[in-house]
């Protein structure tokens, strides 16, 4: 089935058909879209199967296929494409990345692949190109069924192909040459012939392409076809790859004795040939294969590559008994970064540190970036510990000094954890979990450093899994529990709200803090589901102290990241609400700068929703994170929480005091009211009622209690002294 361009663009030229195929209906019609502006007809199919159908109504002359569909996948659809009309050319537009994925496409007829998300520009040329290629491919098909009619010299000169045709004597010399060779190579046919086929070989395949003409087995029926690099003419550095076929000729049958066109005689020729420029095909390998072993953002080695070289130093030093050591890096401070000044910036720094730690390796080391913000670094070939102590000393202070991104300043630094062979450990698994182990130890500690594993670690980690289990099992069991603190009128000492706060009871340690389990469930992803639970028990209670008689009780409930980014967020959070009769005008939320700076539009809108219902905003920890007027002045936020620790600088007269200064004169600004948690000194209290800070929450008026003994606190709405 062979396809024709049926349409004409403005200048002349013939409109290709084209198919698209994927599954995401918004993908699928933003790139028809752009096809459709530069003038092609395009065809779409909401998956493999219907593009099937259509391939097998419609004819085209290239094909835009996803590779992850349901029913029939990129692969089939390439299968039936292949079959029905082979003349359709194939082009993979997917965000599936793996090598064995981009090879079957490629080895499958693929002429090109290109990953999600895709530039517009790059894939507009891409496809322009791939049409060109086929276009030139068909006029080569016609001239050599044309050629096959004509002449018998014709029959094995090529004047107008795209590919080099040649003809060698016996002694491999050249006899005829056509004038491709001059567009592709720069030679002129005349300074070629009579000239040894090697003196257009590059040097490191001149021996194997001196052996192929020698080959017993080569013949009419089975040509020699190898690659060879070929020098361009004045510039032997500059070598193109060329698929070359050569074929013998029988003397017998070579009808020609005469003078051939392109300045050689073709009476002696004794082989002909074809070298066809395959070397963006192989660039495109090449680089299929660079993706396939090393971080593109960075360049270092991935994954895959680091383990392969461990693999490799592991059996070498245990045939050679030396030692080895792995590292484990984790950036300090990089979320912080990365959320406070965006992804852009995030990638510039890691650009960066990726280059610093380079300068402090040897000749040999090997570092990758392991994921995220973790880098893995081998060292082969160490004497002792000290070896591996002086390169982590080295990584440390390479990273003290500040990164310059854009107009920011900013300081990160290393956490460590190092694992020596084989004293720590004698395989790639058991190196690399033992430093990962010992890096979170030395993060444990205060961060910024480096440690050595030991087997006490491992029980450590052993720990935070059974802990992980049992949070697993609290969830299921309804373990944990919720306390309320009172958030009081700095002036009445009246209790105006309650903010609840998770306890885990556990059955063998006790009650158990927040700050031991809380780090583990965000890390879990199970800090959504300890969330809700706050959430579902506190509006049951409020709702009842409420109807009560306390009406004008606010309760202050914090939401985890994961609960806020969800797109649901707002209609779930309403109808919990609802679901326990508390009203959206009693009930505040409690969220921190990160979060909103995380997706500033997204979360925008969300908020603004919910003040719409009534619901107060709070920005918890302020001062702590990305503190912006800006987002204060556009958002509908109500309160501003000082976070304890400035409250607690509060001491005599402590510079850090000043800081709560700033943030109450700011919240008066902005109409905002203010709550200052960790109060715990009547000097701290008097101080902030001074400044007029209208509410204040800490232990000078209790720690956190359990619902039960809420109601009867309540009763009493004014107090001399603290009422929890």
């Amino acid at each position: 089935m062979a396809s024709e361009f049926t349409a004409n663009k403005p200048d002349g030229q013939l409109t290709a058909r084209i198919l698209l195929a994927d599954d995401e209906p918004r993908l699928l019609t933003m790139l028809a879209r752009l096809l459709r502006e530069q003038g092609y007809q395009v065809t779409e199919a909401h998956g493999g199967k219907q593009a099937c159908e259509i391939a097998s109504k419609e004819v085209f002359d290239l094909a835009l296929l996803d590779l992850r569909m349901p029913e029939v996948d990129g692969f089939a659809t390439m299968t039936h494409l292949a079959r029905s009309q082979p003349d359709c050319g194939v082009v993979v537009v997917s965000g599936e990345s793996s090598f064995n994925a981009v090879s079957q496409a490629l080895r499958q007829g693929a002429l090109d692949y290109i990953r999600k998300p895709y530039d517009p520009e790059e894939l507009l040329t891409t496809v322009a190109r791939v049409l060109k290629k086929r276009s030139l491919l068909k006029a080569h098909e016609h001239i050599q069924v044309r050629l096959e009619k004509s002449e018998a010299l014709h029959r094995y000169i090529v004047n107008s192909s795209p590919d080099i045709v040649f003809m060698l004597d016996s002694q491999g010399q050249f006899c005829f040459v056509n004038s491709k060779v001059s567009g592709l190579l720069g030679y002129q046919p005349a300074e070629l012939c009579g000239r040894h086929f090697r003196h257009i070989i590059d040097e490191r395949d001149i021996t194997k392409g001196i052996y192929s003409l020698k080959d017993p087995t080569i013949s009419a029926d089975n040509p020699k076809t190898l690659e060879l690099r070929l020098k361009s003419r004045g510039d032997g550095n500059n070598a193109r790859h060329f698929e070359v076929t050569a074929f013998p000729i029988d003397p017998q049958t070579w009808p020609h004795a005469g003078t051939t066109q392109g300045n050689g005689s073709g009476k002696g020729a004794r082989y002909y040939g074809t070298a066809r420029d395959v070397t963006e095909r192989k660039e495109a390998e090449a680089f299929i294969n660079y993706q396939a072993y090393h971080d593109l953002l960075t360049r270092l080695p991935n994954r895959s590559l680091f383990q392969d070289r461990l693999e490799l130093a592991i059996t070498h030093a245990r045939r050679n008994r030396q030692r080895l050591a792995v590292m484990f890096l984790d950036l300090d401070r990089f979320k912080v970064i990365n959320d406070t000044l965006g992804h852009g910036m995030g990638d510039q720094l890691l650009q960066a540190v990726a280059q610093r730690l380079e300068k402090c390796l040897r000749k040999g080391d090997t570092l990758s970036r392991f994921g995220g913000d973790e880098f893995t670094l081998l060292l082969p070939s160490i004497t002792d510990e000290e070896d591996a102590r002086g390169i982590a000393k080295k990584l440390i202070d390479a990273l003290r000094a500040p990164f310059r991104l854009g107009d920011h300043e900013v300081f990160v630094g290393v956490s460590i954890g190092i694992s020596i062979y084989p004293e720590m450990g004698t395989s790639l698994d058991q190196l690399i979990q033992n430093a990962d182990i010992a890096m979170y130890h030395v993060k444990a500690s205060g961060k910024d450093g480096y440690r050595f594993y030991n087997e006490t670690m491992s029980v450590d980690a052993t720990s935070r899994l059974q802990m992980e289990r049992d949070l697993r099992l609290a969830l299921e069991r309804n373990e944990l529990k919720v306390f309320y603190q009172p958030q009081v009128c700095s002036t009445s000492d009246r209790v105006v709200g309650l903010e609840a706060l998770v306890r885990w009871q556990h059955p063998e340690r006790g009650l158990i803090y927040p700050g031991e389990f809380l780090p583990l469930a965000e890390e879990t992803r199970l800090i959504g589901q300890v969330s809700e639970r706050v959430l579902d028990q506190a509006c049951q209670d409020a709702a009842r102290w409420i109807r009560a008689g306390h009406k004008d009780l606010r309760l202050a409930v914090n939401l985890s990241p994961v609960q806020v980014e969800h797109p649901r967020f707002v209609e779930t959070l309403l109808r919990k609400v609802r679901a326990h009769g508390l009203p959206t005008s009693n009930l505040e939320i409690e969220i921190t700068e990160n979060t909103i700076m995380n997706d500033l539009e997204q979360i925008s809108e969300k908020l603004r929703e919910l003040a719409a219902t009534g619901v107060r905003i709070a920005i918890d920890d302020f001062g702590t994170g990305y503190s912006s007027l800006n987002y204060l002045h556009r958002l509908p936020i109500h309160t501003l929480k000082v976070d304890q620790s400035f409250v607690k600088a509060i001491r005599g007269g402590e510079d850090g005091a000043c800081i709560v200064n700033a943030i109450v004169a700011m919240a008066h600004g902005l109409k905002l009211d203010i709550v200052a948690e960790g109060v715990e000194t009547n000097e701290q209290l008097t101080y902030l009622r001074r400044l007029g800070c209208h509410q204040v929450q800490g232990f000078y008026y209790g720690p956190a209690r359990p619902s039960a003994n809420i109601l009867q606190s309540l009763v009493k709405t004014r107090t001399a002294a603290p009422v929890f």
